[in-house]
């Protein structure tokens, strides 16, 4: 890659538009001073990116643009466009030539672009940060540079070495990583306080939401049981009414149908005996008689009538009637008739027949030989076949030969892609093995790091809580001593006012309360306080005589207050009474006199366990002063249970106070332990999150490398295997082609002589075919007239034999005997009169016989009924009398069944109404809800009323509870869920981000000491070379760090005892800082370089050595160098000649020194 071109357009000195054709090799810019040489390198520079206004020497940004002269005026935008040849593919972008272009208006507006399409200036930074051209320019050495290089800070010459190995984009990553993770670090600690108060506020509403919990389940079931039951009630007591209902209809329709059937019976009781008194008055007797008299006489008269007919039919069947005969005669002569008729048909039958047999004999012969002619022609070859055959194979073969044509391309095609994508895939597989090999070796130092960085951590996490809990209660204890102190101040304070200390003041002689003189021992504080009594109310003075001055003083303020003097009561002892221990051992003072006043005051006073044992003592030593261990005070001046003091005296005040500053000390010690605690420990998973995440990534990475090795590999055999394949296809899908090809050009020779058979032989088809359609036709009607004379001779035949046979046996039947037909005739008429007579005579007597045997039926069966009904009306009385008695006796029971019917229904009823209002008063629901509830499980051995009265007994226990509880746990719960969500999130972000920037810094250590170790190597055999006999090096100012360590440089020409780059003449100091810039050049290289007069202070020997360095370097990249030197120009490939008019803009000559020579 090299530079190919430059325009410069509104670019300080460059107003018309400027392009410079630049060549590989050295291009050395030459002209006089203000022209403009060093604008190139501005431009240069500018258009790769640079932000400072210095970088291109101006003040500001806008200068660039190009100001105007006398005869000029300013312009309003500057553009510079550089394309770069991009032959080699060291720049990402699939061009051969990449062009940048930058763009600066005077409004401020900026705008980039790659080959013409806009774009970001980060876009411009990384494009050419993997060619070797980093973000801060390091390719170009500008003018001052050198000396910037020689004054600079070690951590700045570092950064030369880390752009040109391209570390810089890594620290982008970890500045931002870092930026993340002090972003996290706020929610950190916001989500832990967070959490915290929730979990405190969570423990106690626990137990509450539990408590709640458990009574809405008791309540829920208990409601489920209740509404169980009543439902079960209610269902019981409608099903009883209904049954109730049902009984009371049933009673009232028994009761009426009883008193029907009692109406029923008292009628059918008076109609039968009605009935039984009437049946007695009928007899038949004597009609009986008459009846079977005349039915005798009947019988007999028939029995003669049905003789003398049966003897008369017998005589009329032997008689022959004589009316047949002249019906025969008619019949056969009609016969006859038809008989000639249809033999004169026949006649005319047989020529017909004749004629059509004539003309079937001549249509057979020219039927013959019509097919005959037919079939010789038919027997021929097919042409027409022979053609459409070969005219289908024809397209076939062309149809297969185009598809066989275009997979030939589509296959040449595809094995060319899988040839390249084999290559690519082979290049790509020994890529991904190196890194595998290399990420393997470097995993099992990255687990013990990280197991060695969470041993860390959980040491550290211990420690932590250890001091969190310590401080915690060391935190307690402050606040309860400090709590204590002010309780005690309050209680001496109040004593002091009750006591009227504070209007003593000004009295000499006032010792203060007795509170602020003595010492108690710990635990007898309210026996101490019970026993001196309204003692504690006193101010304690020197002596009597100021005791007097201190009551005056209170009269005087008008305030009550008493005194207690020290020796006003000297000598004055009390023995304490037996049955308990004394006080007065328990109770101290430093001051003198306060003891004998104690003596005094607490002598008698003796302490007890409790109040009974206090009481009884009293009671034996009414003298004496007895208290309680709890205040309770027992004495002459009364009996008092209970402490009324707090134990407060100054000692305890001073005690309290001590230990409250004690404990606040502890506290602090226990808050700076705390935090040197969290310290450790935020710095303990920061270390583990780093390594983590840098161990993660190393995972990630490998397992990525392995199966994109994996997938390349795969992909790399699947194409060898495919491109084998293919080849082998291709030569059989050629050899197919080249066949089909040559049949082809058989099958088209063929097709015109085929056509020509084709076109003769359709036309011989179609004369055979009108010939065989004429002889079918006339076949046809020769057929049909055969049919029909067949037909109608066959009929006339069938119609001759049928009429003969019927005139023969007419005749015959005409040929009987006529001799007895008149005397048949007579006889026949004589019998059928006497026949007709006794018919009727016959039919009268059945007539009056039957009229007779009907009557006489009747008498008999009007005879057994009479006897039957009178006996069933005597029986049927006899049980209706019966069955009155039982109705009635129903009937009573069935009222009295009714009465109480109705009295079980008003009570079902009440107790229904009673259990429906009680369901809907306590649940809320209707009778049919509770009648589909299912019954709630209940534990074993128990039963739905027994689980009810546990249930409320169980809840009257637990008491009342909070309602509310429950839902606000639930929603407090969820957040807690949600901050450890949170938490988690967060947590895992920072591991992340650790391990990110652990990642990073590794990575920047490895480059960075690759690209030291290089350049150092560069710079001893440069400045050799520069300064023969000199030694030069590079050292790092902190080894140990190789993140943030800075670089000197070491330069000790020859015959000199120096080291330090101050004590060097100019043109050492310069030639040492280009041994430097050379030396990282040499180690990461670019594509070019540009310097802007960097030889100026250098003499002729080193100007001699300067330009073989530039030799060596012209073979490995393109050096474009601003010179005023005549040998630097001398060494240029080509020469750039920037000149200028006065008043005008820079313009530009280009010069091949090889063409001039």
């Amino acid at each position: 890659m090299f530079l190919k071109s430059l325009t410069l357009k509104g670019f300080k000195s460059f107003a018309d538009a400027t392009t410079l054709q630049l060549e590989p090799g050295v291009t050395v810019v030459v002209g006089p001073n203000g022209s403009g040489k060093s604008n190139v390198v501005d431009a240069i520079a500018w258009v790769l990116g640079a932000q400072a206004p210095s970088a291109v020497r101006s003040q500001k940004m806008d200068d660039v643009i190009f100001a105007g002269t006398a005869k000029r005026p300013a312009l309003g935008r500057a553009e510079v466009t550089l394309t770069l040849d991009n032959s080699a593919g060291l720049l990402p972008i699939e061009f051969t030539e990449v062009t940048v272009s930058r763009t600066l208006f005077r409004t401020g507006e900026s705008e980039y672009a790659i080959n013409g399409v806009n774009c970001r200036l980060l876009d411009v930074q990384e494009l050419l940060s993997d060619a070797g051209v980093g973000r801060q320019q390091h390719v170009i050495v500008s003018q001052g540079q050198i000396d910037a290089v020689l004054n600079a800070r070690p951590e700045d010459r570092r950064g030369i070495i880390e752009e040109a190995a391209g570390v810089l984009k890594y620290r982008r990553r970890k500045e931002k990583a870092e930026r993340r993770l002090d972003a996290t670090e706020a929610s950190l600690l916001r989500v832990q306080d967070l959490l915290r108060e929730v979990r405190r506020q969570l423990r106690p509403l626990e137990r509450q939401a539990d408590a709640a919990r458990r009574h809405g389940d008791l309540v829920a079931e208990l409601n489920a049981l209740k509404i169980f039951l009543a439902g079960r009630e209610i269902s019981s007591q409608r099903l009883r009414l209904t049954a109730l209902a049902g009984e009371r209809i049933t009673l009232a329709a028994s009761e009426q149908e009883l008193r029907t059937e009692l109406a029923v019976l008292d009628t059918g009781v008076l109609a039968a005996e009605a009935e039984l008194t009437a049946r007695g008055d009928t007899d038949l007797s004597d009609e009986m008689v008459r009846v079977e008299q005349l039915r005798e006489r009947a019988r007999g008269i028939a029995a003669v009538l049905v003789e003398r007919r049966r003897s008369m039919e017998r005589d009329r069947g032997q008689l022959m009637d004589s009316g047949v005969v002249a019906n025969l005669e008619g019949e056969a002569q009609r016969l006859r008739d038809e008989l000639a008729s249809v033999e004169a048909d026949l006649a005319a039958v047989g020529p017909e027949a004749e004629t059509l047999a004539g003309e079937e004999g001549t249509f057979a012969e020219q039927r013959r030989e019509t097919m005959a002619s037919i079939e010789g022609i038919s027997n021929s070859t097919s042409a027409a076949s022979a053609a459409a055959e070969v005219r289908g194979e024809l397209r076939s073969m062309r149809t297969s030969l185009e598809r066989a044509d275009s997979e030939l391309r589509r296959q040449r095609a595809r094995v060319e892609s899988l040839r390249q994508k084999a290559e690519r895939l082979e290049g790509e597989c020994e890529r991904l093995r190196t890194e595998c090999d290399t990420a393997q070796a470097a995993e099992a130092a990255l687990v013990a790091d990280v197991e060695a960085a969470e041993a860390r951590r959980i040491a550290a996490d211990a420690a932590h809580d250890s001091l969190v809990a310590s401080r915690q209660e060391t935190a307690e204890e402050a606040s309860r001593w400090k709590a204590r102190a002010e309780a005690l101040n309050q209680a001496l304070e109040g004593a002091r006012a009750r006591a009227g200390a504070e209007h003593l003041a000004g009295v000499d002689g006032v010792l203060g309360t007795l509170l602020d003189l003595i010492e108690i021992d710990e635990g007898w504080e309210s026996a101490v306080e019970a026993a001196l009594g309204e003692a504690l109310q006193a101010v304690v003075v020197a002596s009597p005589d100021t005791g007097r001055r201190a009551l005056q003083s209170l009269q005087a303020s008008n305030v009550h207050g008493a005194v207690l003097a020290l020796g006003s009561r000297a000598g004055l002892t009390n023995n304490a009474p037996s049955g308990g221990e004394a006080v007065r051992p328990h109770v101290r003072s430093r001051h003198d006199g306060v003891p004998a006043l104690l003596d005094a005051v607490l002598g008698s006073a003796v302490r007890v366990a409790g109040w009974e044992a206090a009481l009884d003592v009293a009671l034996a030593n009414p003298a004496a002063v007895v208290v309680t261990s709890d205040g309770g005070r027992f004495g002459p001046s009364g009996w008092r249970i209970g402490a009324i003091g707090g134990g407060a005296t100054a000692a305890a005040l001073e005690e309290a106070q001590e230990r409250s500053a004690a404990a606040a000390a502890e506290l602090a010690q226990r808050d700076t332990a705390l935090a040197g605690a969290k310290a450790e420990l935020q710095a303990a998973r920061q270390h583990e999150n780093e390594l983590t995440r840098k161990l993660d990534a190393h995972d990630a990475g490998f397992t990525a490398n392995s199966e994109a090795l994996a997938r390349s590999q795969s992909e790399r055999r699947d194409a060898q295997a495919e491109t084998e394949t293919l080849e082998r296809g291709l030569g059989d899908a050629e050899e197919r082609t080249e066949r089909e090809r040559t049949r082809i050009t058989e099958l088209e020779s063929l097709v015109p002589a085929l056509e020509a058979d084709e076109a003769a032989e359709a036309e011989a088809a179609k004369a055979r075919g009108e010939a065989r359609a004429r002889l079918d036709a006339q076949a046809a009607i020769l057929n049909g007239r055969r049919k029909d004379l067949e037909v109608r001779n066959a009929g006339l035949h069938e119609r001759q034999a049928f009429l003969e046979r019927r005139l023969v046996e007419t005749e015959r039947r005409l040929e009987a005997d006529t001799a007895a037909r008149a005397e048949a005739a007579q006889r026949r008429e004589a019998v059928e009169r006497s026949l007709q007579a006794v018919e009727r005579l016959a039919a009268l007597v059945d007539l009056h016989r039957h009229s007779v045997e009907v009557r006489h039926n009747e008498l008999l069966e009007i005879r057994r009924r009479q006897s039957d009904e009178v006996r069933a009306v005597a029986q049927r009385l006899e049980g209706l009398r019966r069955r009155r008695a039982a109705a009635e006796k129903e009937l009573d029971e069935n009222r009295e069944r009714s009465r109480r019917v109705e009295i079980d229904e008003a009570e079902v009823r009440m107790r229904l109404e009673g259990a429906v209002e009680a369901l809907r008063r306590d649940h809320d629901l209707e009778p049919e809800y509770a009648e589909q509830a299912q019954q709630p499980e209940v534990p074993e051995g128990t039963n739905p009323a027994a689980r009810v009265r546990d249930l409320e007994r169980e809840l009257r226990l637990m008491g009342a509870i909070n309602p509310l509880a429950l839902e606000e746990f639930n929603e407090l719960q969820a957040r807690h869920k949600f901050l450890e969500e949170q938490l988690e999130d967060v947590r895992n972000t920072r591991r992340d981000l650790m391990r990110v920037i652990k990642a990073v810094d590794l990575e920047i250590q490895t480059v960075f000491s690759s690209a030291f170790a290089d350049v150092s190597t560069h710079f001893t055999s440069l400045f050799a070379t520069l300064f023969p006999g000199g030694v030069g090096r590079l050292v790092l100012t902190n080894p140990d760090d190789l993140l943030n360590t800075g670089i000197e440089v070491e330069a000790k020409p020859s015959g000199k005892n120096v080291k330090k780059l101050s004590l060097l003449s100019g043109g050492e100091r310069s030639l040492t800082a280009l041994a430097f810039l050379f030396a990282v050049f040499r180690s990461r290289p670019s594509p070019f370089y540009v310097m802007d007069e960097v030889e100026a202070a250098l003499d002729d020997v080193n100007l001699h050595r300067f330009l073989g360095l530039i030799h060596e370097f012209r073979l490995e990249a393109q050096l474009l160098i601003v010179s005023h030197q005549k040998r630097t120009m001398e060494a240029g490939d080509s020469l750039l000649g920037v000149t200028m008019q006065p008043g005008g803009s820079s313009k530009v000559v280009v010069e091949r020194v090889s063409s001039s020579a």
